[in-house]
C-alpha cells in the first residue's frame, strides 16, 4: 500500500471519530456547530484521484448522516465541498495550483487561509441549507453559516498545526 493512501485513511478514520466523539456534542446557543471532519476533504492531496475524492467524501459524509439521524444532508455537502473544490483551489492560489505546489499543512498563508475558509463556507451553508430546507429561514440559515464556519476554521487551523508534520 501507498503511505499517501494510508495517511488518508488514517485521516479519515480520526477526524471521524473526533467528529463522533466529541465535536457533534459542542452546541453554542444553538447556533454555532463545529464540523472538523471536513478537514479531510480539504487536505485530501491535489494529485490525489479525483473519483476517488468523491467517493470517500460521499462515504465520510454518509456515515456521519449514520451517526447524526441527519438523512443524507452531509453525504450531499460533504459532495458539494468535494465537487467545487478544484474551483476554490483556482481561485485561492491561482497558478500555483496547476503545477500542484500547494501543501496545505505549511505556515498559514492568505492563500491557504482563504482557501481553508471558502471551503468551510461551502461546506456549511449546503448542510444548513438543507438541513432546513426552506428558504423561510434565510437569516438564520446564514447566521448559523456564518457562526459555525468560525469556529470551525479555528478548529481546522489548531488542527492542521496540531498533526503538522515536523520539518527536520
Amino acid at each position: 500500500m501507498n503511505s499517501a493512501l494510508l495517511v488518508n485513511m488514517a485521516r479519515f478514520i480520526l477526524l471521524l471519530a473526533a467528529q463522533i466523539l466529541v465535536f457533534n456534542n459542542v452546541n453554542f446557543l444553538g447556533y454555532i456547530n463545529p464540523y472538523p471532519y471536513i478537514l479531510f476533504i480539504i487536505l485530501y492531496p491535489v494529485n490525489g484521484n479525483k473519483s476517488g475524492l468523491l467517493v470517500s467524501s460521499f462515504l465520510l459524509g454518509i456515515i456521519m448522516d449514520m451517526f447524526c439521524n441527519s438523512g443524507g444532508v452531509h453525504a450531499a455537502s460533504s459532495l458539494a465541498l468535494a465537487y467545487f473544490r478544484p474551483s476554490v483551489f483556482k481561485f485561492s492560489f491561482g497558478l500555483s495550483y496547476e503545477y500542484q505546489t500547494v501543501k496545505l499543512n505549511d505556515s498559514l498563508t492568505p492563500e491557504r487561509f482563504s482557501f481553508i475558509l471558502i471551503s468551510v463556507i461551502i461546506h456549511h451553508f449546503a448542510l444548513f441549507l438543507l438541513e432546513v430546507f426552506r428558504l423561510n429561514f434565510i437569516w438564520e440559515i446564514l447566521l448559523k453559516t456564518l457562526l459555525s464556519t468560525i469556529f470551525t476554521t479555528i478548529i481546522c487551523i489548531i488542527i492542521i498545526y496540531i498533526i503538522k508534520p515536523s520539518k527536520r
